[in-house]
């Protein structure tokens, strides 16, 4: 080994101006019991500043020795020479001419490190700082460091400071929890950090809209935020011949190109600027536009230029670093603009192979091929909303401008049923309107559906989810059903239609259509169709005392919702009242606490609007009922003050008054004073049996043959009679006390 080692070299470099003290990366430091400090993140990440504070200051425990490794270190000789110096300049007593011999690999392991073993571990607490360690390539030199690492004696810490994540022998240290690792994640400034570090740099407080703008471009990488942080000082006292970001991003960029892009191969610089297109790194994608040794160029990059940052929880997938991201495409736009492009269409057809729809219209968009796109979404929408994965429709969506949207009508309606799954009807028949504004193009939607189909099966069903409940003259306006192949369409527009006959106490009718929905949605393998029209045939079956087929459709709409994953989802809300409506009747009142609890939980959900006020209201009903079973008085009454108040708000609110009474055999506590059947008229019965319906006042005085006025009296005097306030007190009072 030589000697001649650099004085320069041996001793921590200047502190930079402005450099911030890191008490929490200190404290790190300072607590690690491993014989083995790692420091591994990239360029410009600040591992040289921490060390070089640390290692000035007490807390290095003992003495230091300080080395920093250059290109000149990549042989062994030059790197024990080195190391040798560094020791003993901290005070460590080596063997005279321990650095200075001719390096042999044989005497290396007889003599060399035998000797520097028994010297640094007699020389007390000793901490062995070696900075800048990616230097060192070299396979031989790597390994002769591996046998100190791996023998070090009692009281003597090395640490290792690199832009490379180290090889052997690391991991094995590191598994027998011998090394202590600090990575960019952890040597990241922190948003307070960065703010005190832009403060320093300014002279002042940065505002708030600066430094988390800085902040999220930088991600808290150090170099980046200082180069960011000058370029705003200057700007406050020089003209701004262009924006400050614009020149931060370039200073960002020529630390880049010298410090990263400059040191790679021809070919490891080509790989990352042709991925530069990708929002994710994966071996596959990689292969599809960087060639066939994609993968082993992506794992050498992660684990040298260690700007790739992993993506949690994916396997051996990456991202750019966003001040990367920055640099390749500054590149990319001034040395291959040309291809830009067709990487993007590249990416976009291996995405769309694999299925990966979202990734797919983002590159086909940005590859400039629209109709690509749009045609992506069309062939994968349905499935996504049918499982109850709106929100990644709702994404594609967002990623076609607008006025696409807009300017196809079949993109309307799958906006509109993208809304209606996520609980917006209103949006949905926004979205709709549009559609019917569209008068050209494509008019198919689906296998064999039209866009006329589609857009009244999505409507009915938008109206029944805002309450609107149609009479027996406008239930023919959700009679499409005849003229759809099987479909989703054909089993959304049956459940709207079997839901408005519900609501109006057409019990068999509706079963018959929720079943032709629920056997439709199962044909076509639409989940949330499926999982509604079974909860409702349950209420429908309980509405009409049915308590046996209803327990059999609970148990097939609740394994509908766990093998699809609805269990947060709107709609399954009719399923957990009907299981509680079923359990109510059982007197397993914990279980049905249970269920009940699942609705409200869903109804109360404050990102969606959808009303559904039949179904809040029934909600209401079911906790009076259970309230009033655990003879919690004050409680029931309460809920069934507010039951009484959603039902009369609802449209067709008769049969809500039933309030699953039938089926569970609860009823409320009736008051004291009960009315007879003979304290009512005959005209007052029969008006309070057509109270129990939809007709309005007027209605029932034609269907009676009596006028106005006299229908208004007998309703005065039914009130009265059972002591209520409005047409649902009424009909539940008569109800609870035999009258009807």
């Amino acid at each position: 080994m030589t000697s001649s080692v650099p004085a320069f070299k041996l001793r921590p470099p200047v502190q930079p101006p402005h450099a911030l003290t890191r008490p929490r990366l200190l404290h790190r430091l300072d607590v690690a019991t491993e014989p083995v400090v790692v420091l591994s993140a990239p360029a410009g990440a600040g591992k040289t500043v921490l060390l070089t504070e640390w290692a000035r200051g007490p807390a290095a425990g003992g003495t230091c020795a300080w080395l920093g490794v250059d290109a000149r270190d990549n042989a062994p000789e030059r790197l024990w020479a080195g190391i040798a110096r560094a020791v003993r300049q901290a005070g460590a007593d080596l063997p005279r001419g321990l650095g200075e011999r001719v390096w042999t690999a044989e005497s290396w392991l007889d003599e060399t490190l035998p000797a520097l073993l028994t010297a640094v571990g007699a020389a007390g607490p000793l901490t062995l700082v070696l900075d800048g360690l990616e230097a060192v390539t070299d396979t031989g030199t790597w390994r002769t460091l591996g046998d100190l690492l791996t023998r070090l004696p009692p009281g003597v810490r090395v640490v290792l400071s690199t832009r490379h994540r180290p090889g052997a022998p690391l991991p094995t240290l590191s598994a027998r929890g011998l090394v202590a690792e600090l990575d960019l994640h952890d040597l990241a400034f922190t948003p307070e950090e960065a703010r005190a570090v832009l403060t320093a740099l300014l002279g002042s407080e940065p505002g708030a809209a600066d430094a988390r703008a800085l902040y999220e471009a930088t991600e808290g990488w150090a170099a980046g935020l200082c180069l960011m942080g000058r370029a705003l000082a200057r700007s406050g006292n020089a003209p701004r011949t262009q924006p400050w970001a614009a020149r931060g991003r370039q200073a960002v960029t020529a630390y880049l190109t010298t410090e990263v892009l400059d040191r790679l191969t021809t070919e490891q610089r080509r790989f990352l600027l042709r991925t530069g297109v990708l929002a994710e790194l994966g071996a596959g994608a990689c292969q599809a536009l960087a060639g066939d040794r994609a993968g082993v160029l992506l794992d050498d990059l992660a684990r040298t230029v260690q700007l790739l940052v992993p993506v949690t929880g994916e396997t051996s997938a990456y991202r750019h670093h966003r001040a990367l991201a920055a640099l390749l495409t500054d590149v990319m736009a001034s040395e291959e603009a040309d291809t830009v492009a067709a990487l993007h269409r590249s990416a976009a057809r291996w995405y769309a192979r694999q299925g990966r729809t979202t990734e797919a219209v983002r590159h086909w968009t940005l590859g400039g091929d629209e109709a690509e796109a749009v045609a992506a979404v069309l062939d994968g929408w349905e499935k996504e909303i049918s499982a109850g994965r709106g929100a990644r429709v709702a994404r594609w969506l967002d990623v076609l401008s607008r006025r696409t949207v807009a300017a196809d009508a079949r993109l309307c309606v799958v906006a509109a049923m993208t809304a209606l799954a996520d609980g917006v009807p209103a949006a949905a028949c926004r979205w709709l309107d549009v559609a019917l504004l569209r008068e050209t193009g494509d008019r198919s939607l689906g296998a064999g559906g039209t866009v006329a189909d589609a857009a009244a099966a999505v409507r009915a069903v938008a109206r029944c989810l805002e309450g609107e409940v149609l009479d027996a003259g406008r239930l023919g306006d959700l009679a499409v059903t005849g003229n759809l192949p099987l479909t989703s369409w054909r089993a959304l527009a049956a459940t709207a239609r079997g839901t408005a006959l519900l609501w109006t106490g057409r019990y068999a009718e509706a079963e018959t259509l929720l079943g032709e929905a629920s056997r439709d949605a199962q044909a076509c393998g639409h989940g949330l169709a499926l999982v509604r029209a079974l909860g409702l045939r349950t209420v429908c079956a309980l509405l009409a005392g049915r308590p046996g087929p209803a327990r059999a459709l609970s148990d097939e709409a609740h394994r509908e919702i766990a093998a699809a994953g609805l269990a947060r989802h709107f709609v399954s809300v009719p399923a957990y009242l009907g299981r509680a409506g079923l359990l109510l009747g059982a007197d397993r009142l914990d279980e049905a606490e249970q269920a009940l609890a699942a609705a409200e939980a869903v109804l109360a959900d404050p990102s969606r609007t959808v009303g559904e006020p039949h179904l809040r209201a029934l909600c209401l009903a079911v906790r009076a009922r259970l309230e009033y079973a655990r003879h919690d008085t004050d409680a029931a009454r309460g809920a069934r003050r507010a039951a009484e108040r959603a039902a009369a708000a609802c449209e067709s609110p008769g049969v809500l008054t039933d309030l699953l009474g039938r089926a569970g055999g609860h009823r409320p506590v009736a008051p004291s004073a009960e009315p007879r059947p003979e304290d009512l008229s005959a005209g007052e019965r029969r008006v309070l049996r057509a109270l129990c319906g939809s007709l309005t006042l007027r209605e029932i005085a034609s269907e009676l043959y009596v006028s106005h006025n006299t229908v208004k009296t007998q309703v005065r005097a039914i009130f009265r009679k059972l002591g209520a306030h409005d047409r649902t007190e009424a009909v539940t009072r008569a109800r609870e006390c035999g009258v009807l």
